[in-house]
C-alpha cells in the first residue's frame, strides 16, 4: 500500500513563494506518474502539474511559467515550486501518484491535502 505524506503549505502574501513536497511510502515501481491537484472553495479539483517517470512535465495554464514540478525518484518524493504566488492561486493542494501496471492495472493514490494562502 502507497501512502502519500505532503508538506510545505501556508500563508504567504501575493508575490510570495512555497515549496509543496510530497513522498510516498511504499512501492510505486518505475511506472508512474507524480502529479498536484488543487481545489478552491466552491470549485472543482482540477490537476495544476503532473510529470511522468519519464521525465516529461505537463502543466496547467495558468500557473505555467511560475510553478515548477520537480521529483526524486530515488525519494520517492514529488515536489511543486510555487513562485509569484496569486490569490488566485489559494487552494487545498493534493499530492497524486498513479502507478502504472498493464498486469495488474493502474493503481491511483491521494495525499490528505495542505493549505495554501496567498493574501492580497
Amino acid at each position: 500500500q502507497v501512502q502519500l505524506v505532503e508538506s510545505g503549505g501556508g500563508l504567504v502574501q501575493t508575490g510570495g513563494s512555497l515549496r509543496l513536497s510530497c513522498a510516498a511510502s511504499g512501492s510505486i515501481g518505475s511506472a508512474n506518474i507524480m502529479a498536484w491537484y488543487r481545489q478552491a472553495p466552491g470549485k472543482q479539483r482540477e490537476l495544476v502539474a503532473n510529470m511522468v517517470s519519464g521525465g516529461s512535465t505537463n502543466y496547467v495554464d495558468s500557473v505555467k511559467g511560475r510553478f515548477t514540478i520537480s521529483r526524486d525518484n530515488a525519494k520517492n518524493t514529488v515536489y511543486l515550486q510555487m513562485n509569484s504566488l496569486k490569490p488566485e492561486d489559494t487552494a487545498v493542494y493534493y499530492c497524486n501518484v498513479v502507478v502504472i501496471s498493464y498486469v495488474r492495472g493502474n493503481k491511483n493514490y491521494w495525499g490528505q491535502g495542505t493549505q495554501v494562502t496567498v493574501s492580497s
